[in-house]
């Protein structure tokens, strides 16, 4: 069983910046795909930003330019930079992680956290 923790939400005003840190177990290394997510409250989730196995970033247009999903071979996570933020960011933040079709603990749609809240101030 895969777990997949989340961590770095808060508070920010317009314009501002947040880091969020997603850490799975085991290494990032061996998941096909990982990915940031979002729901706001009344709305479906929502994709932010991908990144799969070497492949190149996917992100939603309205992230485009402001938000970065990249892999910290350090400290073992999946990292979404959030710059010039916005107070429609404003959202439960989650992380998706996907494991081969092939492997033991394969589950389809893959592995989720249980979310860090992002709040922007207008």
């Amino acid at each position: 069983q895969v777990q997949v923790v989340e961590s770095g939400g808060g508070l920010v005003q317009t314009g501002g910046s947040l880091t969020l840190s997603c850490s799975p177990s085991g290494s990032i290394f061996r998941f096909r795909s990982m990915g940031w997510y979002r729901q706001a409250p009344g709305q479906q989730r929502e994709l932010v930003a991908t990144l799969r196995l070497g492949g190149s970033p996917n992100y939603a247009d309205s992230v485009k330019g402001r938000f970065a999903i990249s892999r910290d071979h350090i400290k073992n996570a999946v990292l979404l930079q959030m710059n010039s933020m916005k107070p429609e960011d404003t959202a439960r933040y989650y992380c998706n992680a996907e494991v081969p079709p092939d492997y033991s603990d394969y589950v389809a749609g893959g592995y989720w956290g249980q979310g860090t809240q992002v709040t922007v101030s207008s």
